[in-house]
Formats: C-alpha cells, sequence, structure tokens
C-alpha cells in the first residue's frame, strides 16, 4: 500500500438556540465542486492550525460572525471530486450555537442562506446527490446528539473546548 497524503476539512453546523432553526448555505453558482448545493459552513484545516480553530476561522471568513462550539457531531471521509489521493479530505462536522441569526453576511462563497427547522431541511434536501445527502444527515445527526447530550458536558465542552494541547 502506498501511504499517501489527505487534507483535513471541518464543517461547521450552526443553530440559532431561539428558534431551534440551522442555517444553510446555497454554494455559489462559480464552485468547482458542488455549485448551488446547499451546505453548512465549511473549509479545509491550514497547515499548523487545529481543527477548532479552523472552524472558528472558516466561520469568520465566510459569515462574519463568532459562534460558540457546542459539540462534535462527527467525522467524514469523502473524496471532493475523483477518489484520487489530492481529493481525499478528513473532516471533523461541529455543533455550533449563534444566538444572533440577523449577523450573518455572506460573502462570494454562498448566494444565499436560510434558517430553517429540522422538517423544514427535510423538505429541502431531497436531491439524491451526495452533497445534499451528506447536509441532510448531518443535520439529522446534530438533533439526535442534541436530545442525547447531557447539559453539564455541554457546559463543559463550552469552556474547556476540544482542542487537547
Amino acid at each position: 500500500m502506498v501511504v499517501g497524503r489527505f487534507l483535513g476539512g471541518v464543517a461547521a453546523l450552526i443553530r440559532c438556540p431561539g428558534t431551534g432553526e440551522y442555517l444553510l448555505l446555497r454554494r455559489s453558482p462559480e464552485k468547482d465542486f458542488a455549485p448551488g448545493g446547499w451546505e453548512c459552513v465549511t473549509g479545509r484545516v491550514d497547515q499548523g492550525e487545529g481543527f477548532e480553530e479552523a472552524l472558528r476561522r472558516e466561520v469568520r471568513e465566510e459569515l462574519g460572525v463568532e459562534v460558540q462550539v457546542d459539540y462534535i457531531v462527527g467525522t467524514t471521509h469523502f473524496y471532493r471530486g475523483e477518489a484520487q489521493p489530492e481529493n481525499e479530505l478528513i473532516g471533523v462536522i461541529y455543533a455550533c450555537s449563534l444566538d444572533r441569526p440577523d449577523a450573518v453576511r455572506l460573502t462570494a462563497e454562498h448566494s444565499e442562506h436560510q434558517w430553517l427547522s429540522p422538517e423544514g431541511i427535510a423538505t429541502l434536501l431531497t436531491d439524491p446527490d451526495p452533497c445534499t445527502q451528506w447536509t441532510r444527515r448531518v443535520v439529522q445527526r446534530a438533533e439526535a446528539v442534541r436530545r442525547l447530550l447531557p447539559g453539564e458536558l455541554l457546559r463543559y465542552y463550552h469552556e474547556a473546548g476540544f482542542e487537547l494541547d
């Protein structure tokens, strides 16, 4: 087996605690991967960065806001395009909170955004393409974990974060 390299990635699924709605972003039609698809904030981990640091940077770059990182939804492995080593990505998906949904400012990466309930997301995300179905599964998983997560553990994550220095 040949040892290769892969990219690190992060995703921030952002929820407004006051309404229970999640932020979905439509990828710009000019994007090289999944143009026009609905997603959460996603991005790559830069050299010298940890996952949580990359997450916060990506959210600031794409939305102009700071979020509260709540918990880890899960991990992901996929190829951004053809199944070639240079397209391989390993990522961590975080559930985050934003108290002020009106503070979101889109950049050229996204053409529009919507705040939707989990039911609204299930209605919107019906295309069979892998990107859409991935986003749908992320929301479903986040909802399941949120229901099971003890408040004491959530408070611990808020204080301690996730990076082990």
